[in-house]
């Protein structure tokens, strides 16, 4: 089926060239078209341009079955990519959210066999069909925000048996949602209980045990570690990421939310695709991201609900890097997927213009999940990924104007999307 989408008030992020990533000041750069038409065709964006020279009748007369939808006052972007998201979860956690308030820190609720560790409890005994059921309704909410690719994250297993059983939930939503959807293994996210003092032996079986057979199955795209204070060190680090780059797994990491704990080094120099959350950055840091291909991410969310520092996102821009911004989607520390409050903490929180927070949560989340040559942009050939706002006054009011979803279609692969749920 083809998709014509006319009368656009603004076409966002109009990419002539299939850009991969965007760093430094090019982040200030979004190109648009005013009054313009975009056409749709096999899942791809086979044409753009302004509506005068736009010859609709050539395009109907040459398909038998065009769907014409009129965007007048309507803007039109590319959907929002997530490259970080564990919205593979079997239960909330609104209890220890009460801890919080009450002044626990993070780091004691974990302590004390919270935070992920309760999680992990939870997939242990929940089905694979109820954790899959679940884990496909989140899907549904965050696409009817605007998310059209998302990055999903086992790690709440800490089992081989919990955590194959996450991955093959996950290889089942690639198969089931329309989404655009990577998986991460994530076995090394924290020490179970039965490991503290032997930590050295968890590694072990992640590095022996669990990633050979998740390679096997073919259950992952790359390989993540939580390289930080209280969880796991740089040796443990450089052993997994090691060990998954035997088997072809790329890693993205999580790093320096808690402390400088030497993660964002460790992470370029096994190549990571990203290193993320980032709180702790400092001039080693920037540097030694500038003369990489990793891409820094930072996660508004998690930083926000959890009352931490944020990231200097606006010294990482200035200093020439890329920049990209994810959701974290999770039960315990960011438990929203909805990119267009990610995208308005961008400006709010981290000072961002609105064109380098849309690149942050499009072009640049794209090439954090390694897609950016099919999302991430409007540009003839790539996949048409896109959103068609509610009647809003300009591409600035969608950062502005946070808490309502400016989101009134959703095209993804190239069809209108409707949620099952």
């Amino acid at each position: 089926m083809a998709i014509i989408i006319k009368n656009i008030k603004e076409l966002l992020q109009v990419d002539y060239h299939k850009q991969l990533i965007a760093k430094g000041d090019e982040m200030k750069t979004m190109n648009t078209i005013k009054d313009a038409w975009v056409f749709v065709n096999n899942e791809l964006i086979e044409g753009f341009g302004k509506m005068s020279d736009f010859n609709e009748k050539e395009i109907v007369d040459s398909f038998s079955d065009v769907e014409i939808i009129d965007a007048s006052n309507k803007m039109v972007m590319p959907a929002f990519v997530d490259s970080h998201t564990h919205l593979v979860y079997p239960a909330s956690r609104e209890i220890e959210y009460i801890d919080k308030i009450k002044g626990l820190s993070y780091e004691e609720i974990a302590a004390r066999g919270g935070g992920i560790l309760n999680t992990a409890r939870k997939t242990q005994e929940i089905s694979e069909q109820e954790l899959f059921t679940a884990s496909l309704k989140r899907l549904d909410e965050i696409a009817s925000y605007g998310t059209g690719a998302v990055e999903i994250k086992s790690g709440y297993g800490l089992t081989l048996e919990s955590e194959l059983k996450m991955l093959r939930v996950i290889k089942r939503l690639k198969e089931e949602s329309p989404l655009t959807i990577k998986s991460s293994f994530l076995g090394a996210h924290s020490i179970p209980l039965e490991y503290r003092g032997r930590q050295s032996e968890y590694v072990d079986l992640v590095v022996n045990e669990m990633i050979p057979i998740v390679a096997e199955e073919k259950l992952a795209d790359f390989i993540d570690v939580f390289c930080d204070t209280g969880f796991f060190t740089v040796e443990d680090t450089a052993r997994i990421l090691e060990a998954g780059a035997s088997y072809g797994l790329r890693a993205k990491i999580h790093a320096n939310e808690l402390d400088y704990s030497g993660g964002v080094q460790v992470g370029v120099k096994y190549n990571a695709l990203s290193v993320d959350h980032l709180e702790f950055v400092g001039e080693n840091e920037i540097e030694v991201l500038l003369n990489s291909e990793t891409i820094p991410t930072v996660l508004p969310g998690a930083a926000f609900f959890l009352g931490m520092k944020y990231a200097p996102a606006r010294e990482m821009i200035d200093s020439g890097l890329p920049l990209a911004m994810a959701s974290d989607f999770n039960p315990g520390s960011s438990p929203s997927g909805n990119m267009q409050l990610i995208l308005s903490m961008a400006s709010i929180l981290y000072k961002l213009l609105p064109e380098e927070a849309i690149n942050a949560t499009t072009l640049n989340t794209a090439y954090a999940m390694g897609i950016s040559d099919k999302l991430g942009t409007v540009s003839k050939g790539k996949i048409a990924n896109l959103i068609i706002t509610k009647e809003i006054p300009t591409y600035e009011y969608i950062p502005y104007y946070y808490g309502s979803n400016k989101v009134d279609t959703m095209i993804i692969n190239g069809e209108v999307y409707n949620p099952k749920y």
